[in-house]
């Protein structure tokens, strides 16, 4: 009852410091007034010297990067550099020289990078602002005001997570936010094997390529192949995990310490060294050809991952050799949930007169899948994005004459990854894709995740 009381007495002054206004603050007094402007200022007044100085030196890097720097990389942002050939001219000495083409590559980095500061100093401002805000609503009602010693002792007790949660949202935003952004922007260019240094502004030409240009007969294709492909890969080895493990789980299967240990060891063994295997061995020169002809059983090799192979026959040996390397893992998941399964259930099921299909279809599966839908929808997502399987086992092949850089087995991933490294270099259309492919990811898990019963009951 007393920590109700206290929590609700904290709310009433929490209110109460949210319905001061700017003006509020503006009108407290010119130490206040000033802090608007000279950030910090406040702060020393009330001798907080850490939280003061940090605000005020921030706000004297901030303008003085501005002035030295920032405008120039906003204003060169909105052209990507004048200089788009390479031209001839003179120096100061009247000498012919060559003047290279302006960098949009840097000019592009540095613009993003200085809008990014700018929304930092932005956050910086309003914490300012907020700091603020807290010394007029103590002032206002006579409360203690913290000394700078109280200030930096919260930092390792009630500000403790503001202090451990500094390093990992500065390299969130050095390495995710940063290079993201930098992506999301090459987009709207012409960044490509023409233009590979100095490129311009094209608003949506690449998606327009990609949706209803000359890269859409291959777009929506692999689009289609790949959500085939992530559908059938999950599926498959979500089933075929829980029914070895269901298998192995049962009454009369002896050694099942060795059975989960060997399908273990298939987990265990590094992917891309199974799949590398896997290409040898179902080359038209592999093992498993040569078997199948030395037992006269086939008379000439069967293609299953060539330039010239059938289409399906390869889309179909994915998804099996997916199965070896996927099913593991499954097995492992669903052995945890068929081990801590209510048997009092199962029990009463069986003295109504159940069968094992029946008690598996109505009581054991439904748990699995309650408990692992979540999983399900990340390991759907982790499919459509897999590059390496079918990247290292078939390269994308076979080939489709009709396709833009992509093949028959190509998923969007890729397919982007080609686009980029192949012949063409088609920066800004990979971009592109790879923010629809984003898009794509990103609605089908709030879908599926808003669906689950997990999500609903949670």
């Amino acid at each position: 009852m007393a920590k109700k009381r206290k929590i609700n007495a904290e709310s009433i002054i929490l209110e109460a410091e949210r319905n001061l206004t700017i003006r509020d603050v503006w009108n407290a007094g010119s130490a206040e007034k000033l802090t608007f402007f000279i950030m910090g200022l406040n702060q020393l007044k009330h001798k907080q010297f850490a939280k003061g100085a940090m605000f005020l030196l921030l706000e004297i890097a901030f303008l003085g990067w501005l002035v030295f720097s920032g405008i120039s990389a906003l204003s060169l942002l909105t052209t990507l550099g004048p200089n788009k050939e390479m031209t001839t001219g003179l120096d100061k000495d009247g000498i012919p020289v060559t003047i290279q083409p302006d960098n949009s590559v840097i000019i592009l980095l540095w613009g993003v990078l200085a809008i990014l500061i700018i929304a930092a100093f932005i956050v910086l401002f309003i914490q300012n602002y907020k700091s603020n805000k807290h010394l007029v609503y103590l002032k206002q009602t006579g409360q203690h005001v913290p000394t700078n010693k109280e200030e930096l002792a919260s930092l390792l007790d009630s500000n403790l997570h503001k202090t451990l949660m500094a390093v990992p949202l500065l390299g969130v935003f050095l390495f995710t936010i940063l290079p993201t952004l930098y992506m999301i922007t090459m987009a709207f260019t012409n960044y490509n094997k023409e233009h590979a240094i100095a490129f311009s502004w094209t608003g949506f030409t690449s998606f327009g390529q990609i949706l209803s240009g000359n890269l859409a007969g291959t777009f929506f294709p692999v689009l289609i192949w790949t959500l085939i492909w992530a559908v059938l890969a999950t599926l498959t080895t979500f089933l075929g995990g829980v029914l070895l493990a269901m298998l192995i789980e049962s009454k009369g299967i002896k050694g099942k310490e060795m059975w989960r240990t060997i399908f273990v060891i298939v987990f265990a063994v590094p992917q891309f060294v199974t799949l590398l295997l896997m290409a040898q061995f179902l080359n038209t020169q592999g093992a498993l050809n040569n078997l199948l002809m030395d037992w006269h059983i086939i008379s000439e090799p069967i293609k299953f991952i060539t330039t010239d192979s059938n289409a399906w026959v390869s889309r179909a040996t994915v998804i099996v050799v997916n199965m070896w390397i996927g099913i593991p893992v499954s097995m492992l998941t669903s052995t945890a949930i068929i081990q801590n399964l209510p048997q009092d259930q199962i029990e009463a099921a069986r003295i109504d007169g159940a069968n094992s299909f029946r008690i598996f279809k109505s009581i054991t599966f439904p748990q699995i899948l309650f408990v692992m839908t979540p999983a399900l929808i990340q390991q759907f997502i982790g499919n459509i994005n897999n590059f390496n399987v079918i990247y290292l086992l078939t390269g994308g092949w076979p080939m489709n004459a009709n396709y833009n850089s992509a093949g028959e087995t190509d998923l969007l991933v890729t397919w982007l990854y080609k686009l980029v490294f192949g012949q063409t270099q088609q920066y800004n259309v990979a971009a592109a894709l790879g923010i629809l492919i984003f898009i794509v990811n990103a609605s089908i898990s709030l879908i599926a995740y808003r669906r689950t019963n997990a999500f609903k009951e949670g």
